[in-house]
């Protein structure tokens, strides 16, 4: 076993840090990753990639249900389940390889193993329980991501009470099923399970629904799920759950009052919690706080030459802010000029269920909260023509704006396609981008991006469709 020199060592071959490696190999930057299990990631193999597949098909199978809309006739349309699940994991698949050919092509040398800080500029490479490599580098990105929370005295069996991984191989589908969150992951799972048949249920321990978006969309969300037959439970939470082998029955608890609810599957979706165990952080100067790395603006910890990136370090934990954090980290590294450090503000969070809901920057209440006198504009997928085209008339448009400055607060989106429109508000944000300058942007006729017009429009009285 010999030792082997790099200028970068990077931890993990997630979206942080597959990204930051071959960012890092474009600056002329020796590299390897160590990874030890899938390249990609969490997001590429058990999350983002392969859940986006699944809720494809459930778009597909819910168009052909309301075919005759559409001047169309679709008899007798099934689902089989297995095939689903074989397309969703055929996609990960494929995009996982296509990380190992990129790091490849950017001459990044790949570990596969355990990675483990080991003094200064050192990181251990473990397989099997023994060392089979020995990096040293004078800079080392911990990528480590994360794993699914659970509830206290709630485990997950794989077989009744499923994590995202369970949930992502379903080997049938449920007659009934519980969803435990409803943060993006739960809202999804939720979305695609109820398209095929099954009867969900939702139970959220805070007072609406993916409680992290503006409330109104929130409320439109709540009542455009129950419309499609989902039950929702907030300001609820699960006390106990006992199995059987085929069924479980959960304590929920609402308003001070217990009831037993028989499910035939529970998803836990309560949350992330950070790898950090075991990677060598003892002994070391970086800070952990409620279980994650505090960094500076540049991805730095507290221990000189270790940097941290994704999920391991402040949220939003979401692999796009992984990947810009590994680009900013390894750019600063190499002394390029004019970069800078991330901004939370102009990071988009999209959810993927039906309908689609979409957000960057402050809602509503917290502009209010942060001292701003806000100005807010409206506009409904109704008014939209290309969304009447479409046959997709539910969806809500808002923005928010100072009132004294005109400057862009946030955007959220609840409809068809809004996750692919909000880079438009991101990038305005971006650019602090006033409600001047979209208002003189002409938007193509017709599309919904015509709606992010209309919006902006709406917030100073001057709306032309609706």
């Amino acid at each position: 076993m010999s030792d082997t020199s790099f200028d970068v060592v990077v931890v993990g071959g997630g979206p942080g840090g597959y990204v930051a490696a071959i960012r890092a190999a474009q600056l002329g930057l020796k590299t390897a990753v160590v990874e030890r299990e899938h390249l990609g990631g969490i997001c590429l193999n058990w999350g983002c990639i392969p859940t986006k597949a699944l809720l494809r098909s459930a778009d597909v199978y819910r168009t052909f249900q309301h075919a005759k809309e559409y001047g169309l006739a679709v008899q007798g349309a099934t689902f089989d389940l297995q095939a689903i699940v074989k397309r969703s994991r055929g996609v990960a698949s494929q995009l996982s390889s296509g990380v190992k050919h990129l790091l490849k092509k950017n001459k990044v040398q790949v570990f596969d193993g355990f990675g483990r800080l080991a003094g200064k500029g050192k990181v251990s490479v473990e397989s099997n329980g023994k060392v089979i490599a020995s990096l040293s580098a004078p800079h080392i990105i911990l990528a480590t991501g994360a794993r699914a929370r659970t509830l206290p005295g709630i485990e997950p069996d794989g077989k009744i009470v499923w994590t995202y991984k369970n949930a992502l191989v379903p080997d049938t589908m449920p007659k009934s099923l519980l969803v435990v969150g409803s943060g993006a992951i739960g809202i999804e799972f939720a979305s695609f399970f109820n398209a095929f048949g099954a009867d969900v249920t939702v139970v959220e321990v805070m007072d609406r629904i993916v409680p992290a978006e503006d409330a109104e969309i929130s409320g439109l969300l709540q009542k455009s799920l129950e419309k499609q037959g989902m039950k929702i439970m907030t300001k609820a939470s699960v006390k106990g759950i006992k199995t059987s082998a085929t069924n479980a029955v959960v304590t929920v608890e609402k308003d001070g009052k217990s009831q037993n609810l028989v499910v035939d599957r529970v998803i836990l979706a309560v949350g992330i919690q950070a790898n950090i165990e075991n990677i060598g952080l003892e002994g070391t100067a970086v800070k952990v706080e409620r279980g994650i790395v505090q960094v500076d603006e540049w991805c730095r910890t507290g221990e000189a030459g270790v940097y941290a990136i994704g999920d391991i370090t402040p949220g939003p934990w979401l692999a796009h802010k992984a990947s810009h954090e590994g680009i900013v980290c390894v750019e600063k590294i190499a002394g390029v000029k004019d970069v800078h450090p991330i901004n939370r503000s102009t990071i988009p969070g999209c959810t993927y269920c039906h309908p689609q809901v979409a957000s960057v920057g402050l809602t509503e209440a917290k502009a209010k909260e942060a001292g701003h006198a806000v100005k807010i504009g409206r506009f409904p997928f109704v008014g939209n023509g290309k969304a009447i085209a479409m046959g997709e008339p539910e969806g809500l448009v808002k923005t928010v704006f100072d009132a004294k400055t005109g400057e862009l607060l946030g955007a959220h989106m609840i409809g068809a396609e809004v996750t692919e429109m909000i880079q438009g508000f991101g990038i305005a944000k971006t650019l602090e981008t006033t409600e001047a300058d979209l208002m003189h942007t002409v938007f193509p006729h017709p599309t919904l991006s015509e709606m992010m017009h209309e919006s902006v429009l709406d917030a100073w009285g001057r709306a032309i469709h609706f």
